[in-house]
């Protein structure tokens, strides 16, 4: 049973809406840039997608304080978790750094020589499956992150058909959301219930890591089928990145791993970034300008939603709770179109009683539909923010993503139905 919600339950709702149209109307906001020069850093400001959330969540607050009190709004503001967006912000500047893309550029080309297939095609369905899946131990924002960084330098660095990008960016979004389920602590929507519910990597892996590593192969043979020509006659896809020394990218990869370590902690893995600032500095000949304005981005689009993702327990719950298990699975893939699937998952774990049938179909779900929107997984912000530049304006719209990124996600959907 739904209860009436309150005013400032009310305007959080009717903000969440605005924020949901102001992310498929960053183009507009785009095109008066150029239009209306007197105003074209406002202008710009609000076309960047990254900071639609962050924006209309600072509205909320401006509410908040006039209707209920400083005391109110800050109570509320100190409730809110931070974790990710902060976790999401470090994991994005240590994984873009020229040590990790050097290292994950030398395993994928040292796979595409065993492969029986072009080094463009070879390289391009690696990028699609084994970063994704890689996503599992190194956390899917360091996924997405280094799957974006190495397109970029590849495959977006030549003049390829606008199809061709979307379609990439579709089967990355999915494959990213989906690739980190065969451990209980890379995906943000599995961490929110994993020590909860008591699910280990053995249960993720024969529940969900087969289904998922299988639909990630199809996806990208998938696409890699599709657009063989175009990458085919493409001049040889190479990363262009100075080489650095391997005990350099030692030092990277342990700072990673502490930070992965410590996911949990604040100020523990805040520490180790102030640590890996100062390495940086002290070895700056080994490193590439860091990704940090990017990173800033995508932690304040991050931060929107959580605090505008506050205030809508009161609608999503019920909704969500009045579904059986089957229909579950394809409320939370639909749902997760509009909310963060994280966001959804914390919904679930908050309710006593549910069958284990019911809490896999809700995980199920949240990953299946994590890639039809920026907004549906937290590392999508860090895919958007990495690649936008090399799409028309700058922009990625979100209608030609939601599309993109609907064929796979029906095989992901598919997958994870006839295999239960």
């Amino acid at each position: 049973m739904m209860n009436s919600p309150t005013l400032i339950q009310l305007i959080g709702a009717t903000l969440f809406g605005v924020a949901l149209v102001h992310t498929f109307s960053t183009q507009y906001f785009q095109h008066l840039a150029h239009c209306q020069t007197k105003h074209s850093g406002f202008w710009h400001l609000l076309g960047e997608v990254e900071v639609v959330f962050g924006w209309w969540a600072m509205v909320l607050m401006l509410c908040m304080f006039l209707l209920l009190g400083h005391h109110s709004a800050l109570d509320y503001i100190n409730t809110r978790n931070f974790t990710e967006p902060m976790f999401v912000f470090v994991i994005m500047v240590m994984a873009g750094t020229r040590p990790i893309l050097q290292l994950a550029d030398a395993t994928v080309w040292a796979m595409v020589k065993f492969m029986p297939l072009t080094p463009n095609i070879a390289l391009y369905f690696l990028i699609l499956t084994l970063v994704p899946l890689a996503g599992s131990f190194i956390t899917e924002p360091a996924a997405m992150t280094l799957a974006a960084l190495l397109l970029r330098s590849t495959l977006f660095c030549n003049e390829i058909p606008v199809q061709l990008k979307y379609a990439t960016v579709g089967v990355l979004f999915v494959n990213i959301s989906i690739g980190g389920t065969l451990t209980p602590f890379a995906a943000p929507p599995v961490l929110m219930v994993a020590g909860k519910w008591e699910w280990d990597t053995m249960f993720m892996l024969s529940t969900f890591g087969w289904k998922a590593a299988l639909a990630v192969l199809i996806n990208a043979a998938g696409v890699t089928l599709l657009f063989r020509h175009q990458l085919t006659h493409l001049s040889k896809l190479e990363t262009p990145h100075p080489r650095c020394s391997r005990s350099i990218a030692l030092v990277h990869v342990t700072f990673i791993a502490l930070v992965v370590m410590f996911a949990h902690h604040p100020p523990m893995f805040m520490g180790v970034f102030l640590f890996f600032l100062g390495f940086v500095t002290a070895y700056r000949h080994h490193q590439d300008r860091l990704i940090l304005r990017e990173a800033l981005m995508v932690a304040f689009f991050l931060a929107g939603l959580v605090v505008l993702g506050g205030l809508q327990q009161w609608w999503l719950e019920p909704l969500l709770m009045r579904l059986d298990s089957q229909a579950v699975f394809f409320g939370a893939t639909a749902l997760t179109a509009i909310t963060d699937n994280a966001a959804l998952t914390y919904l679930g774990s908050l309710v006593n009683g549910l069958s284990e049938d019911f809490k896999v179909s809700l995980v199920a779900g949240a990953v299946t539909g994590g890639g039809l929107t920026v907004i549906a997984n937290a590392p999508n912000p860090a895919g958007v923010a990495i690649l936008r530049n090399k799409f028309p304006e700058g922009v990625i719209h979100p209608l030609g993503l939601l599309l993109a990124a609907l064929p796979p996600t029906a095989i992901a959907a598919l997958i994870f139905q006839i295999t239960r």
